[in-house]
């Protein structure tokens, strides 16, 4: 049963003048955590931390590690899912800063799940674009996701779990909810993230580890008229390390190129991987 803890302290509701309910005023990070590990907890905590920067949201980074401990002490070991979700906190009308620190939300969703394995789905290209967003806010995972709402509302209506979404310059960015990686030309190609998108946590995982085994990639912009050249794809976040693209926009694709990364860089073990 989902449990949630708001500065440490077990709550079942929300303050009615939270901004983060009226103007989405705040950010967060979707966490996987199995057998009591909170896997890459260091980069979800950098992240956290330079979202907070630059929406300059004051808060006492202490209560995620006391959140933490009370989660466990009333839950037990741990396997499924925490959403680490800083607001501004209450605030009066209007879009002035409240004078007080934010508040630190951990929600947490059991589940059975114990390990990562691969997944295979089918996918395509959605008609709606992403816009572009203020310098300040590229790369943050903010709570203001209406875009990413209704991509995943076009993505159900095709039967896709995840789909490729564009932007209004023509470049590929990324999934609805996952960060993705294509196979152009055999090389492996991640979108820069420079007008849009989310830096996600398994992205900067998967770079650094192919940097560690000096694999080729490419870290560039992805026109559209380069998709008709993709030979495999996956899509990826930090709940899914690994999801192969078989069949897209009813083509199909080769996934041994994934399969093949997936073991090299084993994306199994994110929590002992030196």
């Amino acid at each position: 049963m989902q449990v949630c803890f708001k500065n440490a302290v077990q709550v079942e509701s929300v303050d009615l003048l939270d901004r983060a309910f009226h103007y989405g005023d705040g950010c967060f990070s979707t966490v996987a955590v199995i057998n009591d590990t909170v896997l890459l907890a260091q980069r979800h905590m950098d992240r956290l931390k330079s979202a907070a920067e630059r929406l300059s949201l004051q808060l006492d980074f202490d209560l995620i590690e006391q959140s933490l401990k009370q989660l466990r002490q009333s839950s037990g070991v741990l396997n499924g899912s925490l959403k680490m979700l800083i607001s501004r906190g209450a605030g009066q009308r209007g879009y002035s800063f409240p004078d007080h620190q934010a508040d630190f939300y951990l929600f947490y969703y059991p589940s059975s799940r114990r390990d990562f394995s691969l997944e295979y789905i089918d996918s395509g290209v959605l008609q709606a674009q992403m816009g572009l967003r203020t310098q300040q806010l590229v790369g943050v995972k903010s709570l203001n996701c209406l875009e990413q709402v209704l991509f995943k509302h076009e993505a159900d209506q095709k039967q896709w779990s995840e789909a490729l979404v564009t932007d209004l310059k023509q470049h590929v960015v990324e999934g609805v909810s996952s960060n993705c990686f294509l196979y152009i030309n055999d090389v492996w190609v991640c979108p820069l993230l420079s007008d849009n998108g989310v830096h996600g946590v398994m992205r900067a995982e998967i770079l650094q580890r192919m940097q560690q085994h000096q694999l080729h990639y490419q870290l560039r912009h992805v026109e559209v008229a380069e998709i008709e050249q993709i030979q495999s794809l996956f899509f990826c976040n930090a709940l899914t390390p690994m999801k192969i693209v078989q069949k897209f926009q009813q083509r199909d694709l080769t996934v041994q190129p994934c399969v093949e990364l997936f073991h090299t860089l084993q994306l199994n073990q994110l929590d002992s991987y030196a």
